[in-house]
Parts: C-alpha cells; structure tokens; sequence
C-alpha cells in the first residue's frame, strides 16, 4: 500500500454522554418514547457503540401538526429573542465541543481532525447566524415609476416562510443540521430535522441542546424537532402541504424525488458533484500537488466538493503524476480517533463495495492504478469491507462511472489535456456543477475558468473543497438549487411580503 497503515495509538472511546432522553425523540413540546431503536455503529471496526431511537410515518405527522401549531409563537419572536436563543446554542455547543468530536469520530468514522474542524465550523455557523439575524430586512420601492403610483408608498418586508424540513447527510451531520437549522430560528420558521439513519447522535444532542434553550426562553419545544427513521419518515415530511420548505443535502437521486414529492412548494437541494480540478501549464506545481493531497482524501473522500476530476495541461501532467505518488506515502491510514490518522474506513460496507467497483470498471476500461499496492477490488483480510485505501487513477477513460458519476470515496482521478480552454470544457461535460478549482500564475486563466466553469463556486489557486460558512454555498445542474450560509438561507426561509400605501384615499 503506498499510504501509511499506522499502529493506532487512539485513545478507546466509550460512547460519550448522551444529553437526549434514552429511547426518545423531540417530538411535539417534549420527548417521544419510542419502541423501536436501531443500531449505530463505529465505521472503522464495525462495532455497535450506541442505539438511536427511531420514528414512524406517524411521528412524522405528529411533528408537522405541532411545527404548524408552533407557527404563531415562533413567528412573533422578536430579533432579540431570536438572537439570544441562538447565542444559548452557541455557547452550549462551544462548551461542550470536545464531547461532539468524539461523538463524531465514533457516529462518522472520520478522521479526529476532520470531526475537529466540523465542530469548530458549526460553532462559527452558529456565530454567523447571529449575526445575519439582524439583517432580516425589506426596502423600499418606488411604486411611482409608473402614472399609478403616484402620490403611493410602496417597501416590502421579509416574513417567516412556515415550517422548515431539514433533511440532513451523514458526512457532517453536526454541520449541515446547524446550517439549516439555525438560519430556521433567525428566519422564525419552526424547523423538524430528519437527520441521517446512521448519523444521528450528533444530531439529536445538538436538539437536545436547543431545547434546553428554547425552554429557558419560555419558548415552545415544537419550535425544533426531531424525527429518525427510513423513507416513509421522510417522505411523510416532504409531500406535505405544510412543509413550506425542504432543505435537502444528500444524493442526487434522493434530491430530485424529493423536489417532486415537495412540489409546488420550494425544495433547496445541496447534491454533490463530482468536483473538477484544474492544473494550468503555469501553476505552482508543489502547490497544486498539496490541494490535491489535502483536498482529496479528507473525510476520507466523503465530501461533495473534494477533489475528484484532475485535469492537466500536457506540459506538466508527467511531473505533476509524479509528485502526487510520490506524496501519497505521507497519508497515514488508521483509526480514525488517532489525530495523525488522514484516511479510515468509509461509512460503511455498501458504500466501499461501491466504490472499489467503480474502481474496478474503469481499471477495465483502461485506467491505470497509479497508487501499487493499493487493494482496488477488496479489503485485506484484517479489514473490514468498508476499508478503502486512497487511491490515484491515471488515463481515466471520460465515459466511466468513476469519472462521471460522484464516487464519495478516497479516489482521484487523472486525465491530461492540450489547453486550458479545453480544460474548462471538460470540466463542464458533467451533469454536475457544485464547485471547482483552478491552478494558474494567469490572470487571464483564473477569470476565463470564473466566467466560463458552470458551477456554484470557482476556487482560484485553492482546492476546490473551500468552504467559508458565510459564504452563498450551492450548486447548479444536477448539484443543486438554492443557497445555503446563513444569510442566504434565511432568504430561503422568508417570503417578501409588499406594501402599497396610498396615504389619503383617492375620490
């Protein structure tokens, strides 16, 4: 294997403190006993480590009738109130920072220093919203441009939406939770959560937190909710009238059946990509290797804008392949509580049984396995099937799966082309359009790939996993619609609602 496989010398964690109700949910005002449980597991060695409570079709009606009862209360917040429940979550959270990464590391299987930055990115979401509550604002229009305005007043205001579902994956489950939950309070939406079914410890402690705020508020549990469950859970959410919006990250396939079930009403879909990456004949070479070595195999390669499609100009393409291999005995491959581990197993057996085919079909149809002695067809026999070394494919034919589809796994992919007009062009014959990157010394490179890539985000001379959590943060074509980062979120959240005042009535 020509990464690292180090002895662990993790701590051994037992399931940190959970804060929620054994066996319940936040459903309606308070907590649901539920019967039935599933189990959660450690992705690295496939151990149960803790059981989630899970819901029913029924639950899930049961939250939207509190949310839509909810309504009235959580709209009439003032700024203030809003503002002050948010800062409670946020200094909670903080507090309590280190007992979510572990919580993390066990519900994830991502490396401790992934789970680490996840923490400390929610934290500064959480920060973020607060800050953009103040801003939930309208203006004015000048009704008068046209003869029949004249003498009229015309400025809109920006309302809650209603209720909010929040559909989470289970890649950074704390994080994208907050994303659409927080901007939800500042919003004044009451908000149910349907996080992951295999991640949703982390989840759930972020509710029971909120709750506790809520309640030292005075302020209806029902405001923020719960459910857990398989398809029928969510489903009963989306194709409900009352749902005002959807908030979905996860799959494209997943995303446009929910976009279906929630329609007419608004669906925002974060879907994933399969994230282009271009390196210029001018690019600092050194550079552009450490984006890819360090953009592509982070949570372990479970991240919808790593690095997947590499794309080089001809004339550094050799020099290039030969610094990334080079470079990839660096990546350690271990138990993901160690802090110098960079790669574990990924979420589970499926999903590295998944990949290693899609690895297997391109290295049939002519790809070459540039990292040797990596296992692309299985796991070593002290490995569980949800092991996935990184790897670093060459020639990668333009129709194979691995190239075209999202893999979300520890797999980079290489081709080379002649220019960087066709580099962009490349690029762009994807389905996908969430982020990408470029590498250049040019500024007349760096703005044709900003003008011309068809994603949601252009990084110049940075990998193309960048992501400042205030930032509009979204995709287009199959990757997406809408925007998240609280301040673009909570536009999503509210509806303008306009005034037109004729101040003395006309005869």
């Amino acid at each position: 294997m020509t990464a690292t496989s180090a002895a662990s010398t993790a701590p051994e964690l037992g399931t940190p403190e959970l804060r929620a109700p054994a066996g319940a949910l936040p459903i309606g005002k308070g907590w649901r006993d539920l019967a039935e449980s599933s189990d959660i597991v450690f992705p690295f060695d496939g151990s149960v480590f803790a059981h989630a409570p899970v819901s029913t079709a029924a639950d899930s009606r049961d939250a939207l009738d509190a949310a839509e009862a909810a309504r009235p209360e959580v709209a009439a917040l003032t700024t203030a109130e809003r503002k002050a429940i948010l800062q409670g979550i946020h200094d909670r959270l903080r507090a309590d920072a280190q007992r979510f990464e572990d919580l993390l590391v066990l519900e994830t299987g991502k490396p401790r220093a992934d789970c680490r930055v996840e923490v400390n990115r929610t934290i500064v979401t959480l920060q973020a919203t607060i800050e953009e509550a103040s801003h939930v604002t309208g203006e004015t229009v000048p009704l008068d441009v046209q003869e029949l305005g004249r003498g009229m007043i015309g400025y809109y205001t920006r309302k809650p939406a209603g209720v909010i579902v929040a559909i989470a994956g289970f890649n950074y489950p704390l994080l994208l939770a907050t994303h659409k939950l927080a901007p939800a309070i500042a919003a004044g939406c009451p908000v149910i959560v349907k996080p992951a079914p295999n991640t949703p410890l982390a989840t759930l402690e972020l509710l029971a937190i909120t709750r506790d705020v809520l309640a030292e508020h005075g302020v209806t549990g029902a405001a923020v909710q719960l459910v857990n469950g398989g398809p029928e859970v969510g489903e009963t959410l989306v194709q409900d009238p009352r749902a005002a919006v959807v908030s979905f990250t996860g799959s494209a396939k997943i995303g446009h059946l929910i976009a279906k079930q929630a329609a007419p009403r608004k669906a925002l879909l974060e879907l994933g990509s399969n994230t282009g990456f271009i390196v210029a004949a001018d690019a600092d070479i050194e550079a552009a290797v450490d984006a890819v070595f360090r953009g592509g195999f982070y949570a372990n390669g479970q991240a919808c804008i790593s690095v997947q499609r590499v794309v080089l100009e001809s004339p550094i393409a050799e020099r290039f392949t030969a610094r990334l291999i080079e470079r990839m005995g660096e990546i350690v491959v271990g138990d993901p509580r160690d802090i110098t581990t960079n790669v574990a197993p990924v979420i589970n057996e499926a999903s590295g049984e998944r990949i290693r085919a899609m690895v297997d079909r391109a290295l049939a149809a002519g790809a070459a396995l540039l990292t040797p002695g990596t296992i692309p067809a299985g796991g070593a026999e002290d490995e569980t099937a949800a092991a996935v070394p990184p790897i670093v494919l060459g020639d990668v034919p333009r129709e194979v799966d691995a190239w075209c589809e999202e893999i979300f796994g520890p797999v980079v992919c290489l081709t080379t082309v002649d220019s960087v007009d066709e580099a962009i062009d490349l690029v762009n014959d994807s389905r996908y359009g969430l982020q990408a990157a470029v590498y250049t010394a040019s500024l007349e490179s760096a703005f044709a790939a900003i003008e011309r890539l068809e994603v949601g985000g252009v990084v110049v001379n940075e990998i193309p996993g960048f992501r400042s959590d205030i930032m509009p943060y979204g995709g287009v074509k199959d990757s997406g619609i809408g925007r998240e980062g609280p301040r673009y979120a909570i536009e999503e959240y509210t509806v303008t609602r306009m005034a037109m005042i004729r101040p003395r009535a006309r005869s």
